[in-house]
C-alpha cells in the first residue's frame, strides 16, 4: 500500500484544513478528523490523477504520522506509471509490449478508470515488475 503523509490544522471555522507534503498542490478540509481524512484520499487521487496527466513525478512516500493510504487499484496505477518513467518506458512502447492498442494504455493509467487487475498486473510485468499482494490485520 501506499501511505502518505498529511497535515492537519484546525482552522478559525472549527475546519481541519489538509495539506499534504509530498504533493504541495493539495489542499482541501474537513469537518472533523474522519472528514478531513476522507477528502484527503480524495483529493490525493485528483492530485496523483493530474500529475500523470501532466506526465509529472508522482513521490514516493515521504513518511508522517498522520497517512493517507491509496486505494489498492490506485496504488497499482502509480506503481505502473512510476515504473514505466524510471523505465524510461512511453505509453507507446508500453502498448507495444502488451499489443494493446493506445487507449487501453491510457485506461490502464487513468485513476477514474476500474482498470481489471489481471490488465495491470500483465502491464507490470511487461516493464519487468511483479505485483505481490499480501493482507495483513488492522
Amino acid at each position: 500500500m501506499l501511505d502518505y503523509p498529511v497535515e492537519l490544522t484546525s482552522d478559525d471555522n472549527g475546519t481541519l484544513l489538509v495539506t499534504a507534503p509530498d504533493f504541495p498542490e493539495l489542499t482541501t478540509f474537513g469537518e472533523d478528523r474522519k472528514d478531513a481524512l476522507a477528502r484527503a484520499e480524495d483529493a490525493l487521487e485528483e492530485a496523483i490523477a493530474a500529475r500523470i496527466a501532466h506526465r509529472d513525478d508522482v513521490p514516493r512516500p515521504s513518511g508522517g504520522r498522520v497517512t493517507v493510504t491509496l486505494g489498492s487499484l490506485t496504488a497499482v496505477k502509480v506503481l505502473l506509471y512510476r515504473g514505466m518513467r524510471e523505465q524510461g518506458v512511453g505509453k507507446a512502447e508500453l502498448a507495444r509490449r502488451l499489443n494493446w492498442h493506445l487507449p487501453q494504455v491510457d485506461r490502464a493509467l487513468d485513476i477514474g478508470h476500474k482498470s481489471r487487475l489481471d490488465q495491470l498486473d500483465a502491464a507490470l510485468l511487461a516493464i519487468g515488475l511483479q505485483l505481490r499482494i499480501s493482507a495483513q490485520h488492522c
